[in-house]
């Protein structure tokens, strides 16, 4: 039974699967991000406080 000798086609099998996820990569990672992060704002403000006219 030639389909349980791993030899012919394994080697074929394994080299299309890495040529292929190294194509997918590389056009991946071309594309720009949209969206880019921005910096958040470090300096955080100080809360009003709360002026009660009853008081």
């Amino acid at each position: 039974m030639p389909q349980l000798n791993p030899g012919p086609w394994f080697a074929i099998f394994l080299m299309s699967w890495i040529i292929f996820l190294l194509i997918l990569t590389f056009k991946i990672n071309n594309f720009n991000n949209l969206n880019e992060p921005t910096s958040q704002n470090i300096n955080k403000n100080k809360p009003e406080s709360w002026n009660w006219p009853w008081i």
